[in-house]
């Protein structure tokens, strides 16, 4: 179970990494078995085996439109310290998670880690408020061990809400506006304060956000929804 060098590994990541099922799928999808999220990471796994697994990025605004931003822990195996969205983790193969109709699987799961790592309370984001937006199929690594290969659900959901961040997984938050985003995509891309941002979220905001966040800002999002298409994206 692991080599030498995860012995470092934080418990409570290690516990995630070793008990969590991701869900596999082809590149249509089609759930074709499960593996522990610790191999679904493993950029040898990867890479010999193509695994791919199911993922989700949630993105919050509240009642100003701003989007609400996290930067993930110290602790994380994959990307730590970096900004993204405010929420990025995998629907576990389990039968609540693995319901296709409405992508209420990932919806179910999206609400379950909100809760865990930003204290989110459930009654703060309901289930039937995520609105699923469309789907994306990319490959990440992280460093010379990790990374990510993912089919990734993009959930948007407008609502205020409380937030506790969990600092097993997560530093920092902040609400962003549209100029305050394209601030830290600036410094990002300059090298700035050591800022980095995730790749998943970086090839949303190129592909897809500001044109989204003009329907959060319209009330019209459900006019963008595209979930026939899965966009490779690199």
């Amino acid at each position: 179970m692991g080599d030498a060098a995860d012995a470092a590994m934080d418990a409570v990541q290690r516990r995630l990494m070793f008990e969590d099922e991701c869900i596999l799928v082809d590149e249509s999808d089609r759930v074709v078995g499960h593996e522990s999220k610790y191999n679904c990471h493993l950029m040898e796994k990867i890479e010999s085996e193509n695994l791919l697994h199911r993922a989700f990025s949630v993105f919050l605004f509240n009642s100003k439109y701003e989007l609400l931003l996290q930067q993930r822990s110290a602790t994380k195996v994959t990307f730590p310290l970096v900004w993204t969205n405010t929420c990025c983790s995998h629907p576990l193969y389990r039968e609540s998670e693995l319901i296709d109709e409405n992508a209420l699987g990932v919806r179910n799961a999206a609400q379950r880690k909100l809760l865990d790592e930003l204290g989110i309370p459930a009654d703060d984001v309901p289930v039937d408020q995520f609105i699923a937006l469309g789907r994306i199929l990319y490959k990440a690594p992280s460093d010379g061990k990790w990374g990510e290969h993912e089919l990734d659900y993009l959930l948007f959901i407008v609502r205020d809400v409380g937030v506790h961040p969990n600092h097993d997984e997560v530093a920092d938050i902040r609400y962003v506006n549209r100029e305050q985003l394209k601030e830290l995509l600036r410094k990002a891309d300059a090298g700035e304060e050591g800022l980095k941002l995730s790749p998943w979220f970086r090839l949303v905001v190129d592909n897809f956000l500001f044109s989204w966040w003009d329907h959060v800002e319209k009330g019209t999002l459900k006019e963008a929804v595209d979930m026939k298409t899965i966009h490779k994206l690199t």
